[in-house]
């Protein structure tokens, strides 16, 4: 962030002629198109602007430009080298971000660096707050219920050793006993889900109910149980929260009722107080409502290629995540504005 002396951003070549006539010539992905124009970058430019990729020679490069270019590595979901060679190659990569042909663009180090910089700056979450709230501008928020759920999510690091001690008896999602960091990842943890051991990161989230768009994000180390940051994913607006056993607690059911928000949290039985039936055909009713969160996390790992982490530690990990809320909910923006 800027700090003492001013500094210069790159100026890009205004685009030619030849410019204009290849892109209209070009079959790019009419979505870019349609986000380009639908979206106030304006509002995103005042956000990022603060920013400035180098402290001394060469002057930077636009932020805007560079979180357009980070937005693009979402959608296609790109590395850093890959970002790079797609940004000189495709043409529709390049006006999207406002290159001009003899424009030469960032390479992957720079890239990363931004991105670094946005997070340390905590203006990655300004960004999705700022894109939420454009998108909430157009009645695409209706705020009928929030579906919270969380994922787990593979460290970009090899696991260490397993924890060598018996596990604890206990509910899925409950940390081993014995916790083995990795000297790469030391943020990574390990927990038990399924009844197998799993290391890295867990993504949580609260999903409008009926447009899918994601309102709320964070990113904890695997081990956090899905209810710690609950009540964090829960807007406060919702007519309804909904989720499954693993965030029922009736502290958070009284609290809930007591504003107004009706708790769909599906109960879990032990064996000394089993389900009911009647438990049990409200579980499954709350499950119907569920799929959307389903669907992001499906999309996440299959078109965005998120399966497993791309970075080292939580905070730039963080910063993949909201990065990716933001570019699939611009995505979904697409969807729900189309005529």
């Amino acid at each position: 962030m800027q700090s003492g002396v001013a500094m210069s951003h790159r100026e890009l070549g205004q685009l030619s002629l030849g410019d204009h006539l290849i892109v209209r010539r070009g079959s790019g992905p009419q979505f870019l198109k349609r986000i380009g124009a639908l979206l106030d970058w304006a509002a995103l430019e005042g956000i990022v602007g603060r920013l400035h990729q180098s402290s001394h020679g060469a002057p930077s490069y636009p932020p805007l430009v560079m979180l357009k270019a980070m937005l693009l590595q979402q959608w296609y979901g790109l590395s850093d080298p890959q970002t790079e060679e797609a940004l000189s190659d495709r043409l529709s990569f390049r006006s999207f971000c406002g290159f001009a042909l003899h424009d030469r663009v960032p390479d992957h180090s720079t890239i990363q660096r931004f991105r670094n910089a946005l997070g340390a700056a905590g203006l990655d979450r300004q960004v999705f707050a700022a894109v939420n709230r454009q998108l909430d501008g157009r009645g695409l928020i209706l705020r009928q219920g929030t579906l919270l759920d969380a994922t787990l999510i593979a460290a970009a690091v090899r696991p260490p050793a397993k924890p060598s001690e018996p596990q604890p008896p206990g509910l899925d999602g409950a940390a081993p006993s014995k916790l083995v960091k990795s000297k790469h990842d030391p943020e990574a943890e390990w927990t038990r889900k399924g009844g197998k051991l799993h290391f890295g990161y867990k993504g949580h989230v609260g999903v409008d109910k009926r447009s899918g768009l994601i309102r709320r994000a964070l990113l904890t180390g695997a081990s956090v149980n899905d209810t710690v940051p609950a009540d964090q994913l829960i807007c406060g607006d919702e007519a309804a929260v909904y989720a499954d056993a693993a965030y029922h607690t009736h502290q958070r059911e009284r609290e809930l009722t007591a504003r107004g928000v009706a708790a769909h949290l599906m109960r879990r039985g032990n064996k000394h107080h089993p389900l009911s039936q009647a438990d049990k055909d409200r579980n499954t009713a709350i499950g119907k409502h569920r799929g959307p969160v389903e669907q992001v996390f499906g999309r996440t790992k299959t078109s965005y290629r998120w399966a497993r982490a791309r970075c080292r530690g939580l905070m730039r990990n963080t910063t993949h995540f909201l990065l990716l809320c933001t570019a699939m909910n611009l995505k979904r923006m697409i969807v729900l504005c189309a005529p």
